[in-house]
């Protein structure tokens, strides 16, 4: 379960960088970052990349269904589920679980604004938070039958997480099945045939004395 400094590692940094942009107190050490105002955009590299400051109260790229109570419980039953599933899966190789402990990751950073970030600063009640978004990406013009998009939706650290994770688990969890199944035929034939041999081996000892028909 040591995949779960993964985990750790990219909750941390996606956290830092979110009260980085909105802004944070420290009440005990009278310390105050102003953050960005929300909307502004800071060129980085021109246009292509910038820090773009949004709210987002739907899922990761500013897909919403459901509402934010529904998403943010959806959210805690999709964490643990992962959670268990990496318990359970503890032995096996690390191109598998590094991804899911990668998507646990950014599953649980959007988490954590849903339920706490509403009441942190004090924009809405528990479990009703907006997640903090911030990098902002030039894409390909697209324009097809009315659908048009110019740059990529606005993301975080959390939902890089979780899409470069689920890139990774589609591309090894296939290398990883089809690598283990032949093995484990192997292994099952060989272990068959060596039942079968014990068992023909083993059909009585025999004697080279012969009993005396009675006349």
């Amino acid at each position: 379960m040591r995949v779960l400094y993964v985990t750790g590692s990219i909750v941390v940094l996606d956290q830092i960088t979110k009260l980085l942009v909105k802004g944070f107190t420290i009440s005990f050490l009278d310390f105050y970052h102003p953050g960005m105002q929300l909307g502004a955009s800071i060129p980085i590299f021109g246009d292509f990349l910038r820090l773009t400051f949004i709210e987002n109260p739907g899922m990761a790229f500013g897909i919403d269904i459901g509402g934010r109570l529904f998403l943010t419980i959806f959210s805690i039953i999709a964490s643990a589920g992962i959670l268990v599933y990496l318990y359970r899966i503890r032995e096996e190789t690390l191109a598998v679980r590094i991804p899911l402990a990668m998507i646990l990751g950014g599953a649980i950073g959007n988490l954590i604004d849903r339920v706490f970030y509403g009441v942190i600063f004090g924009e809405s009640s528990l479990f009703y938070g907006k997640v903090v978004d911030f990098i902002d990406v030039d894409f390909f013009n697209i324009d097809f039958v009315g659908f048009h998009i110019s740059r990529w939706p606005v993301f975080n650290i959390a939902d890089a997480s979780v899409s470069i994770g689920v890139l990774i688990l589609l591309v090894f969890h296939r290398k990883f099945t089809s690598v283990e199944e032949p093995q484990v035929s192997l292994a099952s034939t060989t272990q068959q045939s060596s039942t079968d041999g014990m068992k023909n081996g083993s059909s009585g000892p025999s004697s080279d004395v012969s009993t005396p028909t009675p006349s």
